[in-house]
């Protein structure tokens, strides 16, 4: 990734056979990515993605909750994860 630089790496096991993944990158503000940030936030149950916010090249921010993909309002790094870790939270409580 041309100019991008990793500011932000967490992998975090839970007690069970899940982990969350979340990756952020401080990239040029472009068209694509207006707010400087290449980010990916994953959820990962038994080797399969449930919850995943990202901003992959060309797709813009959006949401994938299992196989469906959802647009989702980008508006800051902190909404975003707290957005994502109360998909987490409603996942694990069965609610999601």
């Amino acid at each position: 990734m041309a100019g991008a630089e990793l500011v932000y790496h967490e992998k975090r096991y839970f007690s069970d056979t899940s982990f969350q993944e979340i990756k952020i990158w401080k990239v040029p503000e472009s068209k694509d990515k207006p707010h400087g940030f290449k980010y990916s936030f994953a959820y990962i149950v038994n080797n399969e993605r449930i919850v995943c916010y990202d901003n992959a090249e060309g797709k813009g921010d959006h949401k994938h909750y299992r196989e469906k993909e959802y647009s989702c309002n980008y508006q800051s790094m902190n909404k975003l994860w707290k957005d994502f870790s109360n998909d987490i939270k409603r996942f694990r409580e069965g609610n999601l």
